[in-house]
């Protein structure tokens, strides 16, 4: 199956980034490379360091970015990495950041992912296919306690304990391997009147995936380390697809751009704390209506963006 993924919010993004000629760019999650692909063919000059987790993935940014050979480097690694891999590339203060959080269509519609509940595969969900930890080790190695937990934290899922428990009972019959075996037992956990808002497996799929890929560790940590790696003027764009996410890159974007927290009776800051941000979206960006039609996908999706203020040091 040829790798391919619809860039989400694509001009919102290129305009947030408030491109450059001769610029140094971050793209944290390449992907098939088709934001990557605008930055660079929007600017002259630039250089663009990109990472991901997917080797087809980053075959397929290769190929596409090949016309711009000499401007670009891929990395195999997390975008969490990014301090490494901007030091090896002898990179220093960046003019821009971009990190898209979706799963793309290739890994969503090719059933050997096993990241689809519609599409009955083995259990896997590694973005890294040379990582050792699958899904079917979450479902079939956690206990109930554990499982219950990150399908309330990570799907805000409502019938967490009693989907547990009936993933407990059926793997003691047989190891729960599949999708659609993992599909039908959420399904039937949860009351019938409650099987409604789409198919009744997202949320815990979407639980399993973070916990299999560890999306949400580190997280803060990485968005606070890229924004302050920005040189004075540069833009981070950060595109999220579940709450979760969302909140966290609203939070680390607010408390770098509040400066200053001392009680304002005192004569002198104390705190030492410096604004380093501007919020450019008070309000997430969304997509617009034709772009939810011809990519179902995109109708999550929420684009935050923000500009350094302070100088890179």
């Amino acid at each position: 199956m040829i790798f391919s993924h619809l860039p989400v919010l694509l001009e919102e993004c290129m305009q947030g980034l408030a491109l450059k000629d001769g610029g140094t760019y971050f793209d944290g999650t390449c992907g098939g490379g088709g934001h990557s692909y605008e930055i660079l063919r929007r600017t002259s000059r630039s250089r663009l360091i990109a990472t991901d987790l997917d080797e087809e993935a980053l075959r397929a940014a290769g190929e596409r970015l090949a016309p711009f050979a000499g401007r670009y480097r891929l990395h195999h690694a997390n975008y969490k990495q990014f301090a490494a891999v901007l030091d090896e590339e002898g990179v220093g203060g960046l003019d821009g950041v971009l990190l898209d959080f979706g799963v793309s269509s290739y890994q969503l519609d090719e059933p050997a992912r096993g990241f689809s509940y519609g599409k009955d595969a083995p259990l896997d969900m590694r973005m890294d296919q040379s990582a050792p930890f699958t899904a079917a080790d979450v479902v079939n190695g956690y206990g109930e306690e554990k499982l219950a937990q990150i399908f309330r934290d990570y799907g805000e899922e409502r019938f967490a304990r009693p989907i547990a428990a009936r993933i407990v009972r059926e793997r003691a019959k047989e190891p729960i391997v599949r999708t659609g075996r993992l599909a039908s037992v959420v399904t039937e956990a949860i009351p019938a009147k409650f099987r409604y808002g789409g198919p009744p497996a997202r949320k815990v799929f979407q639980a399993i995936r973070i916990e299999v890929n560890g999306e949400l560790d580190g997280l803060e940590e990485a968005v606070r380390g890229m924004a302050l790696r920005l040189n004075k003027g540069g833009r981070i764009c950060v595109l999220t697809f579940h709450s979760l996410e969302d909140r966290i890159v609203k939070n680390v974007f607010r408390d770098l751009a509040s400066g200053c927290v001392c009680d304002k009776r005192l004569p002198v800051c104390v705190c030492g704390r410096t604004k380093e941000l501007e919020i450019i979206t008070h309000r997430p960006v969304t997509a617009g209506e034709e772009e939810r039609k011809n990519n179902h996908r995109s109708s999550s999706a929420k684009l935050r963006i923000a500009e350094r203020v302070t100088e890179y040091k």
